[in-house]
């Protein structure tokens, strides 16, 4: 072959560099990289395996060397005499040889064959394929929460593969639209959900489903929203279905449903289109959490909110004829207003909430009879002005209960009397019972658990600390779910007795701790930067003074 010939070889390969580094969006030094270790790779398994011979290429003129390498070593450090070698041994062909020199040799050029080519092709594929995707996670890394154009690659199983231009996505099955009929071709617009290095490369999780693509949609069909004259609160959405969406408008002047609605519909028209005739509630938000209940609720009619904070739950009233269409087909109505406000939302009808509190009523009035030895309208005389426990009437201020009317000061010491009695009667009963059931006493010493708790608990076969420690709010406080349309509602161990889902959370955290399970320092939060020198102030301002301590 002539010089010309080997000239014009060499410089070939420097362009299929090139070509490949530009059709990849790579760059053109891993390219050649990936050559030099696919000659690497063959002059292996020509010269030995455990040789370590080095390929290099010149990116200006392609010019190819191959060398076998051995490192020097310290003479009592030579581990792999194939590839290292001692420093005396080095000396004697060259005096300057210091350790961790390389001393190369030359090898011939390899020459290929059909082995070698396949085995070459398939290092430099997969070393320009793990390049490609380390490029697309730097590219997309930081467009997570946008739209984006892509073309339909093909469908798989019910995932659509997505060519993003010098990328590829993937909508998996539970983030396309039900029913939506894609085929390869198709233009679609998604929501950059996820991107991460997998095992196998980069991926890029796209969506059609998430809410957030609804917020970004409108963020592009409506420019006060673009602009953030106008702000999604939030977005709840049965994907295909049905979605509610909370509108904020900063300027007063500005209607934000109607420009979310646009001129005769046509600004959310384009969503629902683009989400193939998903229905669209827009709601206005406000912060008077009872009034954005009853508009996040439409179009049912609703007769009163109650909100128990404590609990953080909702009781919607309404009336008998409104109750199917407030929660909605499958409960998609009031599912959604759920996730849309963050509470957990009770739809009663007007009657069953009067038959609710008649028999709360009831309840109770039996309870002070019962336990105080009073007459029916003692009873309801306590009940009518906020009792609910035998404890309040035995530990609450006497003011409290000669306050009532016809409750003079030994009226309300008596009962007080009673009411502690009954209380120490009942403690008494339930200690009994608790020892009977097997629950230690270890469990009592629990922060938050009372006797009533620990009877339950031996009810339910929760005996040790242990045992309570693997619990879950859910177990203590129970919880409901829509299933094929009808609320179900599965009952904790100890739901009557009203503990928050904060309190139940601590009530196991503490028993974690008691069990040694964790250290009680983790339940303490971290201070936020700056909230240390606040609280330090704040603690030398409450320290007591002369002044403050006699006065």
């Amino acid at each position: 072959m002539s010089t010309a010939g080997i000239s014009a070889n060499k410089l070939e390969l420097i362009q299929i560099a090139k070509a490949v580094a530009s059709e990849k969006s790579i760059d053109e030094s891993i390219v050649l990289e990936a050559i030099e270790e696919a000659i690497q790779k063959a002059a292996r398994l020509r010269y030995g395996a455990e040789l370590d011979i080095r390929a290099k290429i010149n990116p200006a003129t392609g010019e190819q060397t191959l060398a076998r390498v051995i490192t020097v070593v310290e003479d009592d450090a030579v581990e792999n005499e194939t590839t290292q070698v001692g420093i005396s041994t080095a000396r004697m062909d060259n005096k300057l040889q210091e350790v961790g020199d390389l001393i190369s040799t030359t090898l011939p050029p390899l020459e290929f064959g059909r082995v070698q080519a396949q085995m070459a092709k398939q290092v430099i594929m997969g070393k320009v394929r793990d390049a490609e995707r380390a490029r697309q996670f730097m590219e997309f890394k930081d467009r997570v929460g946008e739209i984006i154009n892509g073309i339909v690659k093909r469908v798989e199983y019910g995932h659509i593969i997505v060519d993003l231009g010098r990328a590829e996505g993937v909508i998996r099955r539970d983030q396309a639209l039900p029913r939506e009929n894609v085929k390869s071709g198709d233009r679609i617009r998604s929501y950059i959900m996820d991107v991460r290095e997998e095992p196998r490369g980069s991926q890029i999780f796209l969506s059609r489903a998430h809410p957030q693509f609804m917020a970004q949609l409108f963020a592009q069909e409506v420019p006060e929203v673009y602009e953030g004259i106008i702000q999604i609160v939030g977005v709840a959405r049965d994907p295909g279905s049905r979605a509610k969406i909370a509108v904020y408008s900063n300027d007063s002047s500005i209607d934000p449903v109607g420009a979310c609605v646009g001129m005769r519909g046509s600004r959310v028209q384009a969503v629902v289109n683009e989400l193939q005739g998903e229905r669209i509630d827009i709601i206005p938000y406000t912060e008077d959490m009872g009034t954005f209940i009853v508009n996040a609720l439409q179009p049912a009619a609703v007769s009163k909110v109650v909100i128990d904070e404590a609990n953080g739950k909702i009781e919607v009233v309404v009336p008998e004829e409104q109750l199917s269409l407030a929660i909605g087909r499958r409960g998609q109505n009031v599912r959604l207003a759920s996730q849309l406000s963050g509470w957990a939302l009770d739809i009663l009808t007007e009657e069953q909430e009067s038959e609710r509190r008649q028999q709360e009523f009831k309840e109770r009035s039996e309870l002070f009879m019962k336990g105080l030895d009073v007459d029916e309208m003692v009873a309801q005389l306590l009940v009518s002005e906020g009792f609910e426990t035998m404890e309040e009437v035995g530990y609450v201020a006497l003011a409290d209960l000669t306050s009532i009317e016809g409750f003079d000061d030994e009226t309300a010491e008596e009962l007080q009397v009673r009411a502690r009695e009954y209380l120490d009667t009942i403690a008494a009963e339930q200690d009994a019972k608790r020892v009977e059931l097997g629950v230690e006493d270890g469990v009592l010493q629990i922060e938050g658990v009372t006797l009533p708790m620990a009877v339950r608990f031996g009810e339910n076969e929760i005996k040790t600390v242990e045992d309570v420690a693997g619990l879950v709010p859910d177990d203590l406080n129970g919880y409901s779910e829509y299933r094929n349309g009808e609320r179900t509602h599965e009952a904790g161990m100890i739901e009557d007795m009203k503990l928050t889902d904060v309190e139940a959370t601590r009530l196991i955290m503490m028993a974690r701790v008691a069990a040694g399970w964790i250290d009680e320092s983790a339940l303490e939060p971290e201070p936020v930067e700056g909230e240390e020198e606040a609280a330090a102030e704040d603690a030398v301002a409450a320290e007591p003074t002369a002044e403050t301590l006699f006065n």
